[in-house]
């Protein structure tokens, strides 16, 4: 039998903000669990769109026109391809996301994050 994937304990393998780490994938698309505290930089994918969970804390993406989504733990959202975001969190938070394998976590190769597989 297969063990399952226990994202709390993978989480607990690396410190650092911001640096997705792959935990599987899955029809040509990574699951990754990241941790994040502070803010990004305002980004857009412009070949998909981007998806976030959050497993712990507290998440809020900021979007064009002064709108701003609030995220808690258990609560997922997706922002739509192209549109510029900017996700923050006042605190410590964790994060499941799901996106095609090689995509740029900053929307952009020059700026990403290197692909981390645990």
């Amino acid at each position: 039998m297969e063990p399952a994937i226990d994202l709390a304990a993978k989480l607990a393998t690396f410190e650092g903000h911001w640096q997705p780490r792959t935990v599987c994938e899955y029809n040509g698309h990574d699951v990754m669990v990241v941790k994040v505290q502070g803010e990004y930089r305002w980004h857009s994918h412009a070949e998909t769109d981007d998806f976030f969970l959050v497993l712990k804390g507290l998440l809020y993406i900021d979007l064009p026109e002064g709108r701003t989504v609030k995220l808690e733990a258990g609560q997922m959202f997706v922002v739509p391809r192209g549109v510029q975001h900017r996700p923050h969190a006042p605190q410590e938070a964790h994060l499941l996301l799901i996106e095609p394998s090689g995509t740029p976590n900053s929307g952009d190769p020059a700026t990403a994050a290197p692909r981390r597989v645990i």
